[in-house]
């Protein structure tokens, strides 16, 4: 494989969804209340297509498991997927498990570590992240009564902050931010609270108590942030976070830059700017809004323009 894999998101309404994805990224957006874009998936709930090439319309879990040449990995299955997602309003107060739990309750799929990049935020913007209890029986003493502002910690976010946020970890993104997040290759959430507020047939949504309370982490582990930054030729990289689920990076492209081509594969999401990719003779076009897969097997490539990118692999 010598070229770069451009991929077509999925996008999902969601109750505190917004317009953001197609205001701030041009996306033909197909609900008032889109909250999100999953960019690079192979999960059956919203899952990728190559747009271009020899295998254009074929899923991105057929070419994981078709061609794995072109990603060199021991996974199973593709292990990760990346998500925009636009918060009009919060999202509910929700934590998901680890592997080991998924894996004991035959939940069928990984359990879900993530991380967030705070692409916009409104002044005032904050999320919910971990919270006070010193013990399991604290923990649910106060989310039976409901306590939930003696319980759970807020944190101011703008533009360009980062968080990990690995399985246990209670948490929410509040109204006003769009993040790009970096995850498991899950989709299994539980919802300690949402706020009493009421989905479009006038009813709840479900509740996931005992199951939230079973994976919540006590007490809360904070993760401080150790950022590593570096320069080749006219792109600065640094690196969020390098762990046994994923490596996150920030590539800000400034001028021309010469890359040797991946060990296995990259993702690349392009969250401003605009540019191009060359790969031998062949220039690909790539600007804010676009996703796309670096494959194994490339010996070289550059970047130029001006664009910010999140990059990730496994």
């Amino acid at each position: 494989m010598t070229y770069p894999l451009f991929l077509k998101p999925t996008f999902h309404d969601r109750i505190w969804g917004g317009t953001q994805l197609r205001d701030q990224f041009g996306y033909e957006i197909p609900y008032e209340q889109t909250g999100e874009c999953w960019a690079v998936s192979a999960h059956p709930h919203g899952e990728s297509i190559i747009l271009n090439g020899v295998h254009a319309g074929l899923p991105l879990s057929k070419m994981w498991t078709q061609h794995p040449e072109y990603f060199h990995s021991n996974a199973k299955q593709f292990p990760l997927l990346t998500k925009i997602l636009d918060s009009a309003q919060d999202l509910s107060v929700q934590v998901h498990p680890d592997d080991a739990y998924a894996e004991a309750n035959n939940l069928g799929e990984l359990g879900k570590s993530e991380c967030w990049y705070i692409i916009n935020a409104i002044p005032d913007a904050e999320i919910i992240l971990g919270h006070t209890a010193q013990t399991k029986e604290e923990l649910e003493l106060l989310v039976r009564h409901g306590r939930w502002d003696e319980l759970l910690c807020r944190i101011p976010v703008r533009a360009g902050d980062f968080f990990y946020v690995p399985s246990g970890t209670v948490h929410s993104i509040g109204k006003g931010i769009q993040i790009l997040e970096t995850q498991e290759n899950s989709d299994t959430t539980y919802r300690f609270y949402d706020f009493d507020r009421l989905d479009s047939n006038g009813k709840q949504r479900e509740l996931h108590i005992d199951r939230s309370l079973a994976v919540t982490t006590v007490p809360h582990q904070s993760f401080a942030s150790h950022y590593s930054t570096k320069k080749v030729a006219s792109t600065e990289i640094t690196t969020f976070i390098s762990n046994q689920y994923f490596t996150v990076q920030k590539w800000h492209v400034t001028g021309p830059t010469q890359f040797k081509g991946p060990a296995k594969y990259l993702i690349f999401s392009i969250i401003s700017g605009n540019g191009h990719i060359s790969v031998g003779e062949e220039l690909y076009p790539i600007a804010k809004g676009d996703h796309f897969i670096l494959p194994h097997g490339i010996e070289n490539y550059q970047m130029h323009g001006q664009l910010t990118c999140i990059v990730s692999c496994e």
